[in-house]
């Protein structure tokens, strides 16, 4: 073996050994600390879709309020815990939401929506409308004028670092601190109702505290820059403050469909997933170690390197798999096995025709190349089209993963079928297993008579 071909064996196999160390142990390899992350499909989650009210949305700027109510959603659902949150336009006027492994309630799942997440009121008088009513009475919304102009008082107007903490005797107390605009109409709304109820509502419903009853705070003094809520639970404050400070939805969602997946049917695809890509595996390499004899050893060891460095990619760049995903995978494994097939038979042909298994390899490899590149290009170009609609036109998670595996096996393939394969040859260029050519090219082609 030359100091070139030593070189590039010991840098694949150094790189083999890296990437084992991120895959094993699968739940958290040793580098890398990241478990291999599952689609919705597989460990089961929720699934959402909301449809944006744009009638009041100024024309032609229907586009840029979706893409607005889009990154408000990621922001409010981030703080969930969801490891690969799905959040995409689905259409002109509807957003998929998909969460795997997670379960929320439905209130959960309203208040993900809502455009306002607080807003304040006031009793009404008889003669006045209503916006709420509750045990507590009538309520308005608690207005003041500001710059010539009636505002209502609500949480737009908060900054965005609301947090939760406890007061003097270990209550939860959620306290927030108003913008510039918000500190005007605090201070002339809370001016003048002091010794009166201040009422807190979330939505079309009022704030309840852990008691249930209505939160409506008696205001003691003028508040101007700062204020706090107290009364509700800490589930409920911590769940407000995460969602007032990821900001404001610029169009009202409605829920037009929701489903809880179920995660034991998950974990069944895994298993089966699983068992049908060994199988498989099992058999190519069977195939290729039987027809191909030692060459076709050599893939399957290559098999084994492409798989791995595969799983290592995944769980390095935190790709989502899922049963779509996974199909892609395993139809990357006949792309990486197609390429050794058209270099093995380019060999044969040279092993034929009298030249040494050196010269057979190298004339092998670089005339397989052309044919091998067309097709996997071809290939890769085809799944990038495929992830552009699942990412827009479609806008289906399956179809994004299924690209997204297939492009990122076919590049790998590429690697490990040209150059571990031919790293894992060449040694023998020299060797006295060199002149059995039965063991490269095991069946001699018939001659004309």
């Amino acid at each position: 073996m030359s100091k070139r071909n030593k070189i590039v064996f010991v840098i694949v196999l150094i790189v083999f050994v890296l990437a084992l160390l991120v895959v094993l142990p699968i739940n958290e390899g040793i580098l890398g600390k990241k478990g291999i992350r599952l689609g919705l499909d597989l460990q089961g989650g929720v699934h959402i879709v909301y449809q944006a009210d744009l009638s009041k949305v100024e024309p032609g700027k229907e586009g840029e309020a979706i893409d607005g109510a889009v990154a408000i959603l990621e922001n409010r659902i981030n703080p969930l815990g969801v490891t690969e949150p799905l959040i995409q336009k689905q259409g002109s006027d509807r957003i998929l939401v998909e969460l795997p492994g997670l379960n929320i309630t439905d209130k959960e799942k309203e208040s993900l929506a809502r455009v306002a997440i607080l807003e304040f009121g006031e009793l009404a008088a008889d003669d006045e409308e209503a916006k709420w009513e509750n045990e507590l009475g009538r309520w308005k919304p608690a207005t003041a004028v500001i710059d010539g102009e009636e505002k209502v008082l609500s949480s737009r107007y908060f900054k965005e670092n609301t947090y939760v903490g406890r007061d003097n005797l270990g209550g939860i107390e959620l306290i927030f601190e108003w913008d510039e605009e918000g500190s005007k109409l605090s201070e002339a709304i809370t001016g003048r109702l002091i010794d009166k109820p201040l009422g807190i509502f979330e939505g079309s419903e009022p704030l309840r505290g852990d008691d249930g009853r209505p939160i409506a705070p008696i205001v003691q003094t003028t508040i101007t820059s700062r204020g706090r809520i107290t009364g509700l639970s800490l589930n409920d404050a911590t769940r407000l403050s995460k969602q007032l400070n990821a900001g404001r939805l610029p169009v009202p969602l409605e829920i037009l469909y929701d489903q809880t997946v179920s995660p034991i049917l998950g974990s069944d695809f895994v298993d089966m997933s699983v068992k049908a890509g060994l199988i498989g595996i099992v058999m190519v390499m069977l195939f290729m170690t039987i027809y191909y004899r030692l060459s076709g050893f050599m893939a399957s060891l290559a098999l084994i390197y492409y798989g791995v460095l595969l799983l290592a990619i995944f769980k390095l760049f935190g790709v989502t798999l899922t049963l779509a995903g996974i199909g892609g995978f395993i139809l990357s494994v006949g792309m990486a096995i197609d390429a050794n097939v058209l270099i093995f038979e380019r060999m044969k042909e040279e092993l034929w025709d009298g030249r040494s298994l050196g010269a057979a390899i190298d004339a092998g490899f670089s005339r397989a190349w052309s044919a091998i590149w067309d097709s996997n290009i071809t290939t890769i170009l085809a799944g990038v089209i495929l992830f552009w609609l699942g990412s827009s036109i479609a806008a289906s998670a399956p179809v994004k993963g299924f690209a997204l595996t297939l492009i990122i096996g076919v590049a790998v393939s590429m690697f490990t079928a040209v150059t571990v394969t031919r790293t894992f040859i060449r040694p023998f260029a020299g060797t006295k297993l060199a002149r059995r050519t039965s063991l490269f090219a095991p069946y001699q082609r018939k001659e004309n008579v």
